[in-house]
This record gives structure tokens, sequence and C-alpha cells, in this order.
């Protein structure tokens, strides 16, 4: 990684104009990358063992021209996500191709609600619109900040062109709380393998394809097709094989995440490997995320636990304000919750539990860590 943003900037500069490719990561290996490889990114590691993305320089260059494509103009970018993974790389190749100037904080610097306000307050005292990309614990931050009376970096977010949201799930609590505010929020969907984010409020980019290996409408694996796909895993042929492959209609990038596509706009549902199995019914745990994200204002995380009477249990984990102790949800609370679960999306999804915490355990650039959450719920299931 270099060791300020100046020399990053620098590098991928170089990077995209046919240089030696940005790593910002130590390599995990030393297969050298095909040639043309702009960037060499690191995934988050959520199907098991991180591997290296190979992404070409063309590929940067055609996700950032359909990033401006579809924000109406190249504008300033803010950088407040660690360029040690891919969407933060991309809004530094975003900022060296539109030509002006990135705004960033130190490498090491802690994000903070004032921190972000501060690099604003600087990116919007120019003439271009301002863009910034966000993952949902920062937003969240931002937005509790405002409710304590700090609201600096939320009314700087309203005066951006675009807030990109992506990275992890975001509560619908969140989003309406920062779109009253007037922030322009774009939700996001992407991954390492497809140069960042692809999918802008369900909608594919310019040039992008979705489809769903499932009947019309049906929920099925999503695969994405594009001129931001990456070149491959380096150094695993066996992998990029199993996961990009070639066909009449072009090539596909088939991702671990199941949806919905209806009337050309994508629903993702979660992961394929999440879904929870529970008295021999299917329930998505992003389904019922969204459905509790209605009712309880922090962050919510479902997951499956072992159960020795229905194989698996949903369980929920909802966090409180600051400080708040974990503990479970009384049955007089979790008796209504979930009734409206049931309503919505059947008996099966209803939580059978729900815990309250003050955070959740989190890997990459702020996704929740699902296997750390069906640990703390055990391990509060064990001192009940």
């Amino acid at each position: 990684m270099p060791p300020d943003v100046s020399a990053l900037v620098d590098r991928t500069r170089r990077a995209l104009d046919g240089g030696p490719p940005v790593v910002p990561l130590p390599r995990l290996g030393d297969a050298a990358p095909p040639p043309g490889t702009a960037a060499v990114v690191r995934t988050s590691g959520s199907t098991g063992t991180p591997r290296e993305v190979a992404l070409s320089g063309a590929a940067l260059r055609a996700s950032a021209a359909a990033t401006a494509d579809r924000l109406g103009a190249p504008g300033r970018w803010v950088l407040a996500l660690p360029a040690t993974h891919v969407a933060g790389l991309q809004v530094v190749a975003r900022s060296v191709l539109a030509g002006t100037p990135l705004v960033a904080a130190a490498p090491d610097e802690p994000f903070t609600p004032s921190g972000l306000a501060d690099l604003l307050a600087e990116a919007l005292a120019g003439d271009d619109p301002v863009h910034v990309s966000l993952v949902p614990t920062q937003l969240h931050r931002v937005v509790q900040a405002a409710d304590d009376g700090a609201p600096r970096a939320l009314d700087a977010l309203a005066r951006c062109g675009a807030v990109l949201l992506g990275g992890a799930a975001a509560p619908p609590v969140l989003v309406r709380r920062a779109r009253e505010a007037g922030v322009r929020l774009v939700r996001t969907y992407g991954m390492s393998e497809t140069s960042g984010g692809c999918v802008y409020d369900g909608v594919p980019l310019a040039g992008v394809r979705v489809r769903i290996d499932a009947d019309p409408g049906a929920p099925g694996v999503v695969e994405l097709s594009g001129p931001v796909l990456a070149s491959g895993y380096v150094g695993d042929q066996t992998a990029t094989a199993a996961a990009f492959h070639d066909g009449p209609d072009g090539r596909w990038f088939r991702t671990s995440d199941l949806g919905t596509l209806r009337d050309g706009v994508l629903r993702v549902l979660g992961r394929a490997d999440d879904v929870v199995v529970t008295g021999g019914e299917n329930v998505a745990p992003a389904a019922v995320e969204a459905v509790l994200g209605e009712l309880f204002d922090g962050e919510v995380c479902v997951v499956g636990v072992p159960d020795p009477e229905w194989g698996q249990a949903v369980v929920a984990v909802v966090t409180g304000p600051p400080g708040t102790p974990a503990g479970w949800l009384p049955d007089a609370a979790l008796a209504p919750v979930r009734s409206a679960v049931a309503a919505r999306l059947g008996r099966p999804a209803a939580p059978r539990r729900i815990l309250q915490v003050a955070g959740l355990p989190r890997r990459g650039p702020g996704k929740v860590d699902r296997a750390a959450v069906v640990d703390l719920v055990r391990h509060h299931d064990a001192h009940r």
C-alpha cells in the first residue's frame, strides 16, 4: 500500500496508463497477474479463503465511465473507505479518470462523522458536484451523530451530488432517515469481481447485464456480465473456471447471491449459502432483515443456529443505542415482531429469538461477519 494518498493516486494513474498494477494489500501468493492487470484486490473472504482478483485497466475504466454516466457527471470524489478494498480503490480510480482532485483523510485515520464533515467541506468548496461512497455502518454513525446534536456530516451529505451506499445490506429505516434529511442516496450492488458496484438502485449500469438462474420472477442465483468483469482469480484457474464462464451471449460471472429480477430491477435476497433451512422450509435472511428493519431503528442480522427440533432456528440480532447491554428480547416484545414477520413472509420466517446488542461483528469494508454472529448467539444461548 502506498504510504500516503498522493502516492496512491499517482500509482493508480500509472496503473491505468499501462504501468505496474496497484496492489493495496500484501500478495497472498507468487503467481503473476495476467497481462493488462491494473489492480490486484483481495475478496472479503465471505465464501471462505480470500482470493486475489485481477482487474484490468479496461474494466476499471468501464466501471468509472458507467458510474459517471449514471450520476450525470464525473464529479469530485471524497475517499471515506479504505483503499485496500475495491470500493475505496474505485473512488481513487474514478477521481484519477475524472481529472478532479481527490479529497481523502490519512490512510490510517479512523472514520468519524466530524472527520467526514471536514472532508466534505473541503470538497464542497469547489464547483464540481461531489460524490462519496459509504458503507451502512458509516451512514448509521452520521445519522446517530445528527440525532445527538452534531448534524454537520449529515448536512454535508445532503449537499453532495450522490452518496453511494454499498458493501452490506442497509436497514430500511436508515435509508429512509437519510433520504428524509435530503441525502441523494444511491444503493449499490457489486463485488471485487465486478470492479465494485455495477447495479445502482437495482438497475444495472450501462453495459452491465443481469440474469437470474431461475424461472422468470423466481428467486435464483445472480449472474452478471459486462466490461466491468475481472480477468479472474490470480493463480487459481480452478476457481476462475468455476465462477467465470463464456457462452454464446458473452462472458458471465456467477455470484454467490440469491435475487429476483422483475421489470429489469434486481432485488438481492442475500447469499445463497446463508439460506436457513428450518423445519424443512427455506428462509432467506435478507427478506426477514428487510421486515425487521422496518420495526427496529438499529442494524439487523438474521442467522440460522442449530436447533434439535427445527434443524436450524431463525434468530435475529439487532443493535440498540451505544452501550446497550446484550440481552434477549422478552417474550412480550418478541410476540408482535414474530406476528409481523409471519404475516409478510410466513410463519417459518418468524424469528424464534431476538438478541439485542450494542454492535454487530464485522469483516472487510463494513460487512457483517455472519459466522461471528452465529457464535455470538450460541454464546448467549449457553448463558441464558
